[in-house]
């Protein structure tokens, strides 16, 4: 009897053990593709602007679901990310993910792999109640589409990050520009209103705020307009004045048209891209009434900055600048000026695309990860931390209730940007030598514009 006993807990012995070294355990079945999917790697992402912190909510959420995929994020200064980017894909050692300027897209066509039409990700699965087995699952997903791309996103995002019937990037976020005003400056000249059209009013707001010492030298402007090299975004500025006008900067067919008569339009005497031109040259011409900026005047952010400046043109970007350099500036932004009794809006977008280097050895990876990061429900968490407008349109009226954001937010539906060319910078530099030749010889105006659309034409071609 003492001897069944003994042989039945020995038994129950040998079992507890068996179950404390096996049955508790957790055995992992892998296949061989699986092993390659869960292998360690490092995917290098270079951007401008937002510091690390801003994106650390999504790098820890992605890790999560893809321990095993590493995200060295890599902040570079405007003025230097070119040049390494350039020497970065020449030494093979550039970026796995990068970010574009959306005007830039067309001129590194050939360094992105676009979008596959699917995924391929890894996955760690755990079954079992007691005996638990973890496995890992490979994933095939479709990726975001061109139909939903115009479904979710503002239309000129779509506008840029599709080439043919391929998506080439994705938008985490679209600025648009707006008026950044200096309150004291306004309070100290009586204006009560702040201006919303470039109309007869504005004007006269600018007179009062531009003064003058015995020299005749601007110690205070009323708005940075009129000239190229010393204003931050020149060339934004003067597009959205020539679209706001009627020009059409850029016919279906791709020629530049920014310098003629649009179709359908009825007086022929009439050019308004010419007149758009004219009238932000005029706040440059020291025999203009509104006469308020130069080229001797310095940098339209530093004067801001300083609080030498009024009426500034900027976009969300510039608020971290501002705050960090001039703590005590009172100033406050308001939606972009438009022109009275125009039918529609039009606003002005620059915005960054996020994509893929051609040359990454994890170009799905790559991929699966913006589109994680693009996605709504984790997107919000790096808009919070680094304070951008959208590019999504179901986030839009979140962001219309955040003080800091809603003038940015109110104009996304409307923003537009035109050049689809391969040399944003040159089309750039050839708008700022219009403008500067403009200033010189006023008389030759129509000539410069119809050189400069030549010569904008030669970087689309």
């Amino acid at each position: 009897m003492r001897k069944n006993i003994k042989l039945k807990l020995t038994f129950i012995g040998l079992i507890l053990v068996f179950i404390a070294t096996s049955a508790f355990g957790c055995k992992s079945i892998v296949s061989k593709e699986a092993k390659e999917k869960i292998k360690p790697i490092t995917l290098n992402y270079w951007r401008v602007w937002d510091g690390p912190d801003a994106f650390s909510g999504i790098i820890a959420a992605y890790r999560a679901l893809h321990p095993n995929i590493t995200v060295k994020y890599r902040k570079l200064r405007y003025e230097e990310y070119e040049r390494e980017l350039v020497d970065g894909f020449s030494e093979d050692r550039g970026p796995d993910i990068f970010s574009l300027n959306a005007g830039w897209l067309r001129r590194y066509e050939n360094k992105i792999a676009p979008l596959p039409a699917q995924i391929t990700m890894a996955y760690s699965v755990v079954t079992g109640s007691i005996q638990k087995q973890e496995t890992v699952e490979l994933r095939t997903s479709p990726s975001i589409t061109v139909k939903q791309l115009k479904e979710q996103y503002l239309d000129v995002a779509v506008g840029k990050a599709v080439i043919g019937d391929k998506i080439y990037g994705l938008p985490l976020s679209v600025d648009a520009m707006v008026l950044f005003y200096n309150r004291d400056l306004l309070n100290n000249a009586g204006i009560t209103e702040i201006p919303r059209y470039w109309n007869e009013d504005f004007q006269a707001d600018v007179k009062k705020l531009t003064k003058q010492d015995a020299d005749g030298k601007i110690v205070q402007a009323g708005v940075s307009l009129g000239t190229a090299g010393n204003i931050e975004r020149y060339s934004d500025i003067l597009s959205l004045i020539m679209m706001q006008n009627g020009a059409e900067m850029v016919t279906p067919a791709g020629t530049v048209a920014f310098h003629r008569i649009p179709a359908g339009v009825s007086d022929k005497s009439y050019v308004p891209g010419l007149e758009a031109l004219r009238f932000y040259t005029d706040f440059a011409n020291p025999v203009k009434e509104v006469y308020s900026w130069n080229k001797e005047m310095p940098n339209s952010l530093e004067a801001f900055i300083e609080g030498r400046l009024a009426f500034f043109f900027g976009y969300s970007y510039h608020l971290p600048q501002i705050r960090a350099r001039a703590p005590r500036l009172n100033f406050a932004v308001s939606p972009m000026l438009q022109i009275e009794d125009n039918s529609q809006n039009i606003n002005f977008a620059n915005f960054w695309l996020e994509t893929v280097a051609n040359k990454s050895q994890y170009q799905n990876e790559a991929w699966d990860f913006i589109q994680f990061a693009a996605r709504a429900e984790n997107v919000k968490s790096y808009l919070t931390a680094a304070k951008h407008p959208t590019a999504l349109r179901a986030l839009i009226n979140n962001q219309l209730n955040d003080e800091e954001l809603s003038a940015f937010a109110g104009q996304l539906l409307t923003a537009r940007a035109w050049y689809d060319g391969k040399d944003y910078n040159a089309a750039e530099m050839i708008i700022g030598d219009m403008i500067d030749q403009t200033l010189a010889d006023p008389k030759k105006m129509p000539q410069l514009m119809e050189t400069a659309a030549r010569k904008v034409q030669q970087t689309i071609q």
